[in-house]
């Protein structure tokens, strides 16, 4: 009886083992939330169609596995047709906005059979002369080591890349006597966030520049820039090199798309800097893309940029590291006053300024934001939110600021806002109106939106067409925030996160109720500042130590996760638990 029970015992064991190591061994693997993201990527950049609302034509298992593989091959990673580590990153890398796969799904399948090589759009110039301008300038704040004259020769020296290959001839358009700048086949500017091209920028990291294809539209040609990006010459870890990005631009604006050969300048990747520039030349990959447009370059004439190529300077050592600006609240305190998910992105807020993790979990600077340069239509002088969330029901974001709160389609705020926070019918149990929100999330085990104040709460269903209804809470609100059993009944904010996690923060810490469950008595607060801010952790204790583990014992888990390291700490307590029953 002891043996069976030793040997039941024992399988028990294996089996957990076994399912710890699979779990282990998937941890890399994408989770739901990351899941539905990549496919938004995919279809954003042409390997997928998008969704079609009309005739509900849905995303297949098989389809999307296929376009996996499809942007794996493009990317010169392992080909496996899921979502890993390696997969995930490179979806996280700066990059070109415009789509990898350009065309119908046949041109979408006919590319899975291809080899890398170049890409055309089926566009071009029908003439070799051409013409160019430049319609703005990196701001100085952002690109201080960039004045114009220096943005100027890079332009010219990145056009000359194509001329020395192709027999094309760029000329620049003088400005006019008020200093605007022409018009031209190629027209260059540096914007930022939405500006009236269909094709707004994201801020710094992320999209970098995109440019539009020859034809007869009016923004054919066009190349634009990220104005929140920090532009130099020669690129360093904390910048982007714009003679890279221009050449790769401008052979968008010439007709070629992105490549998958490895090297092309083509790729739709950030590569970093090309080094010395007047040296550059083109991959043979590039080379054959563009000679296939216009012919193969014959000598000079006919092929060239101006006759008077503009010298470069030597480029500058690399920059030190910037220290963050003293007067900015330090990120590493916490204290925030809103922490909203937008987009899949979450921001915290924190005074006139906020911070912001990307979905790989980067932040996108070391130094906030400040609010009313990304958030159009809040008032001057803003320097505290109190909460903030994302509509479900079409995606606007609601910021609510003392006893008014506005409603935001994308960054700008709409017309008519800010309106008074009594429309929201809130009252407390005492009968007096709410003057603030503490807190507003939508609980993704319902999609019906809270808001938090003085203690109580008000769930209100937005899925109602009428908005006047959707304004009224449901019946049998307030209710006591102590509900939410585990957390904090006073908090900064919340969010939905993960798999419908529930994420409470309140000072520099944040707690978890998983799959937003409200019977959870026990739960474990977490720092803020080290997993979401990227912030030094404080000195570990030392644990003691446990005698039934061997000293020598050297598995080298410095480069996991926590939630490896966590899952194997686990392992081994419930071992050596089972061993401890086993030999009774």
């Amino acid at each position: 009886m002891k043996l069976q029970r030793r040997n039941n015992v024992t399988g028990m064991a294996l089996c957990l083992l076994l399912w710890m190591v699979l779990t282990l061994t998937g941890s890399t693997s994408a989770q739901p939330d990351q899941y539905s993201r990549a496919v938004d990527w995919l279809s954003r950049y042409g390997y997928l169609p998008p969704p079609d609302r009309h005739t509900s034509k849905l995303q297949t298992k098989d389809g999307i596995e296929k376009a996996i593989r499809v942007m794996q091959r493009f990317g010169g990673v392992q080909e496996t047709g899921v979502l890993d580590s390696e997969t995930l990153k490179l979806m996280s890398t700066p990059r070109c906005s415009l789509p990898d796969i350009v065309g119908s799904e046949d041109m979408l399948r006919k590319r899975r059979r291809r080899r890398k090589r170049y890409a055309l759009s089926g566009l071009k110039w029908h003439k070799t002369d051409l013409t160019w301008s430049v319609h703005s300038y990196p701001s100085p704040s952002l690109s201080p080591d960039l004045p114009n004259t220096l943005v100027d020769s890079i332009l010219t020296h990145a056009l000359k890349a194509w001329s020395d290959a192709a027999p094309l001839r760029f000329r620049r358009l003088p400005s006019d006597s008020r200093g605007a700048a022409a018009g031209g086949d190629i027209r260059v500017s540096f914007n930022r966030l939405l500006h009236d091209d269909g094709y707004p920028f994201d801020g710094q990291g992320g999209t970098l520049a995109h440019a539009f294809f020859p034809g007869r539209d009016e923004v054919a040609g066009d190349t634009h820039f990220d104005d929140h990006e920090i532009w130099t010459y020669g690129g360093d870890s904390s910048s982007t090199d714009l003679f890279t990005v221009a050449v790769h631009e401008f052979g968008h604006a010439l007709g070629l798309s992105h490549s998958s050969t490895d090297p092309s300048i083509m790729r739709p990747y950030y590569q970093g800097a090309v080094g010395d520039i007047p040296s550059f030349q083109l991959a043979l990959d590039d080379k054959l893309a563009i000679q296939q447009l216009y012919g193969v370059k014959g000598g000079w004439p006919p092929g060239g940029v101006d006759p008077d190529l503009p010298r470069l300077p030597t480029p500058p050592p690399p920059r030190p590291t910037q220290p963050s600006d003293p007067s900015f609240h330090n990120r590493c305190q916490g204290g925030f006053d809103a922490v909203a998910n937008i987009r899949g992105e979450v921001f915290f807020f924190k005074g006139a300024h906020f911070w912001r993790t990307k979905r790989d979990g980067s932040l996108v600077s070391l130094n906030p934001a400040q609010i009313k340069n990304f958030w159009i239509g809040l008032p001057p002088g803003t320097n505290k939110v109190d909460a903030v969330y994302e509509r479900k029901s079409d995606s606007r974001i609601i910021f609510f600021i003392g006893s008014q709160y506005w409603v935001f389609k994308d960054t700008v705020a709409m017309a008519g806002y800010p309106r008074p926070l009594s429309e929201w019918g809130m009252r407390t149990k005492s009968g007096l109106p709410v003057d603030r929100v503490e807190a507003a999330f939508i609980w993704a085990h319902n999609g019906k939106t809270y808001l938090f104040s003085g203690g109580e709460f008000w769930r209100f269903d937005e899925s109602r067409k009428s908005e006047q209804t959707s304004r009224q809470p449901e019946p049998d609100y307030p209710r006591d925030s102590s509900l939410w059993a585990g957390v904090p009944s006073h908090v900064d904010d919340i969010i939905s996160w993960g798999e419908g996690d529930a994420y409470f923060f309140k000072d520099n810490l944040y707690w978890v109720l998983k799959n937003g469950g409200l019977n959870q008595d026990v739960v474990t607060p977490k720092s803020t500042a080290v997993d979401w801010l990227r912030c030094p952790a404080p000195p570990a204790t030392t644990a003691p130590v446990n005698p039934r583990i061997p000293k020598d014992c050297s598995c080298d888990l410095k480069g996991s996760s926590s939630l490896v390291r966590g899952s194997w700490l686990l392992l081994i307590s419930v071992l050596l638990l089972m061993d401890e029953f086993i030999r009774k």
